[in-house]
């Protein structure tokens, strides 16, 4: 039998993935259905999420949830319709995050959007692990997390409400690698380059700075984030990032951002 056949068990494990109705997320959740995996789609948009679960490969596999994850009460509800849908969610995947505009550099982003994204990226993405981990400790079940962060974890991006959460992203896969990886629940990182998805819309000239020559897809990532959450594949990686970006880290190609007079 190959190696890489049947990389997860349908009959003990399923998945929570937020950001499930586009971009990285929706790729990832579509690509964990298609591997018989059972598996909450979770967004912020319901249209978004329908469109998802119908275009997955075995949608009678999605289960639907929508809620603005920077609020704690909606996390909650989210682990609760989990839990009542599918049991035990052995899988947890972290895509989501607000939209991000060009213009909202370290002078002119507002409050609000500074609190939103720290909300949704870093602090729910806390929240729903460490009560995911709490359960799964309870049962002595292995578990897997897979957290997305950026390039600009430790590359400034004249995004810095952006920047920050994913620096500090990273350093909570760390953590919590340290702190579960006794119960048998790894954390990792999938650390994105530049991804035509998610409402991020890449200047084709970025190409130029690719090694690899052109701008990444959502579908690039989900192989390789269906064999770091496998627990048959990547059963002894914690704590780790991996980077899918076709080469781009090893330039810097962002210029300071122009200050209005």
């Amino acid at each position: 039998m190959s190696l890489l056949q049947n990389p997860f068990d349908p009959a003990r494990e399923a998945a929570l993935v937020t950001g499930a109705g586009n971009g990285i997320g929706r790729a990832i959740a579509q690509a964990l259905v298609g591997e018989g995996v059972r598996t909450v789609f979770a967004d912020i948009s319901a249209e978004r999420v329908v469109e998802a679960m119908k275009s997955s490969p075995r949608p009678e596999l999605a289960v639907a949830w929508t809620g603005d994850l920077a609020d704690p009460a909606a996390c909650d509800a989210l682990l609760a319709h989990a839990r009542a849908a599918l049991g035990q969610v052995t899988h947890f995947v972290h895509s989501a995050s607000p939209p991000r505009r060009e213009a909202d550099h370290a002078l002119a982003v507002s409050d609000e959007t500074w609190r939103q994204m720290h909300a949704v990226n870093l602090e729910a993405g806390f929240r729903l692990a460490r009560e995911l981990a709490r359960q799964l400790i309870a049962a002595k079940s292995p578990g897997s997390f897979l957290f997305l962060t950026s390039l600009h974890a430790g590359t400034p991006r004249n995004l810095p409400h952006y920047s920050t959460t994913k620096a500090g992203m990273a350093m909570l896969v760390k953590e919590l690698a340290k702190t579960l990886g006794r119960n048998n629940i790894r954390v990792n990182a999938l650390v994105p380059g530049a991804i035509a998805a998610g409402g991020f819309i890449a200047d084709p000239s970025l190409a130029k700075h690719i090694p690899l020559g052109r701008i990444g897809a959502a579908a690039d990532l989900a192989p390789m984030a269906l064999a770091v959450l496998s627990n048959k594949v990547s059963g002894y990686v914690t704590g780790a990032a991996f980077t899918v970006d076709g080469g781009l880290s090893l330039t810097n190609w962002f210029e300071p951002p122009v200050l209005d007079a």
